[in-house]
């Protein structure tokens, strides 16, 4: 975290040292918010809430049918599957795959440490939370993990948003950048609604689940920029070689 301020202290001037000060914030907002959220979770203030919106999206007269046209199931069952852990593997697989044939190693580094960490991170919290999935209404999908924070919304921001990172780095078109985000931010957010249209997850699920992915993208984004500027200064030191100072060259 030193050697980031220091970064951004001495690239202010460029307008890079604002987009690192960014990037920070959001990661402190992101994280402080999964913190009060948990808090409340644990509390059981989010509860009544919590259930009022899973009843909200099915119909009153039969609560094992969700609101709106029969395709909008099938699109929900879908998407979601955006979200799970084989699509995301293989989508983790296919963009390593490239990242090897290119010869791009650092990056290899970023997804896969951020994808299986972010696995693993998840995990935790579902099992330190332990929170039980929604009763209210029955379920349109399979689910029996705990249920906060929400895998597929976590996960799916940690993928598709670090690929989404990596992407934008092919391209100095700000448009383009902007798109690439824009999708990766539509994909998380549309596999998150899944979870709670299709009575699995507690809206708080996947609000945390969204903070925690998106935290966690930031923290590998942030400190695969360090390491690549850190990387990048010692080649620069071995190749100029050590400073000598003018004195001693004159003799």
């Amino acid at each position: 975290m030193r050697h980031l301020f220091r970064e951004w202290r001495s690239k202010v001037s460029s307008g890079d040292g604002v987009r690192l000060l960014g990037l920070l914030l959001a990661l402190v907002a992101c994280a402080l918010g999964f913190v009060l959220l948990a808090d409340e979770i644990v509390e059981k203030e989010t509860q009544g809430f919590d259930e009022a919106v899973v009843r909200a999206l099915r119909k009153a007269e039969d609560p094992a049918t969700p609101i709106g046209p029969v395709w909008l199931r099938v699109a929900a069952r879908d998407v979601t599957a955006l979200g799970g852990g084989t699509v995301l593997t293989l989508v983790t697989l296919a963009v390593c795959g490239f990242l090897v044939l290119v010869r791009r190693f650092r990056s290899l580094l970023l997804v896969v440490g951020a994808t299986v960490s972010g696995a693993l991170l998840n995990s935790v919290l579902k099992g330190f939370f332990a929170r039980p999935r929604p009763t209210v209404v029955p379920h349109l999908v399979e689910a029996d993990a705990p249920s906060f924070p929400s895998g597929h919304a976590m996960l799916s921001a940690i993928v598709y948003l670090t690929l989404g990172a990596l992407l934008t780095q092919l391209t100095d078109r700000q448009w383009l950048k902007v798109y690439v985000l824009g999708v990766s931010l539509a994909l998380t957010f549309l596999v998150g609604l899944t979870r709670v249209f299709l009575g699995v997850h507690y809206l708080t699920d996947v609000l945390g689940g969204w903070m925690a992915g998106l935290a966690w993208a930031l923290l590998s984004t942030l400190v695969a920029r360090a390491a690549k500027r850190r990387s990048h200064g010692l080649r620069e030191e071995v190749r100029t070689g050590p400073d000598v100072p003018e004195a001693a060259s004159e003799q």
